[in-house]
């Protein structure tokens, strides 16, 4: 797969790819990143990309001209599944979501920033719009790096444990349970016996029973959702 990402300031995001498993996974060939600055496709000696918008009121508008000569030009180099614009107003981003995007090959986020993007831009190219929250962030830049993390570890071979992903919480419309790990007991707090059981079926059992619970204590809307 490879994810490519529009951003006025892609050094933001620099880090976020070149550690843990996002770098494991991009050093192993199952994934490319790659962070493009939209004020390099801006003809102003200023290198600007925003302007007043139309019909008045504050804050700047993300202009049309250079994103489209940006993805243009990506376009001009590969076939993109998804173009996607990380916006406050988009469909909010789930598990769901992830598993669908980790099946495509190549990808484009478009990080919006100050009172957004030009309409036209979302009319002309954008076949996506996500939001991660009821909230607003400065920029798309944090939401686009969660979507990225969340599909890239969806992809086999990028974690060590093939598994690993499949066990997640929301996988299956539920939490994931407690986990322990040594020492088997601390200040009097021990682990629960099953686990070191040795029995595959029976800690199954116990992990299962475990995540309907913690999801009925803390999430009702995903268990209704679970159909159990």
């Amino acid at each position: 797969m490879r994810i490519d990402i529009i951003s006025v300031v892609p050094k933001l995001m620099e880090s976020f790819f070149a550690h843990s498993i996002l770098k494991r996974g991009q050093e192993a060939g199952h994934v490319e990143v790659v962070l493009h600055d939209l004020r390099d496709y801006s003809l102003s000696k200023q290198r600007q990309v925003d302007d007043y918008a139309f019909g008045g009121g504050a804050g700047m508008v993300m202009s049309v001209e250079p994103i489209a000569r940006c993805i243009r030009h990506l376009q001009s180099e590969r076939h993109y599944d998804e173009i996607i614009y990380m916006t406050p107003d988009g469909e909010t981003f789930n598990q769901q979501t992830a598993n669908q995007l980790s099946l495509q090959g190549n990808l484009l986020f478009l990080c919006g920033h100050y009172k957004g993007v030009d309409q036209r831009v979302r009319d002309m190219f954008i076949t996506k719009e996500i939001s991660i929250g009821d909230y607003v962030l400065s920029g798309g830049e944090l939401a686009a790096a969660v979507c990225a993390d969340a599909i890239i570890r969806l992809i086999p071979g990028v974690l060590n444990d093939e598994t690993s992903a499949l066990t997640d919480s929301f996988q299956d419309n539920l939490l994931a349970p407690p986990v322990y790990t040594r020492p088997a007991e601390f200040e009097g707090i021990g682990v629960p016996s099953v686990l070191l059981s040795g029995h595959e079926a029976k800690i199954n059992e116990w992990r299962f029973e475990q995540s309907i619970e913690h999801t009925k204590a803390r999430r009702p809307d995903l268990y209704q959702k679970s159909g159990l």
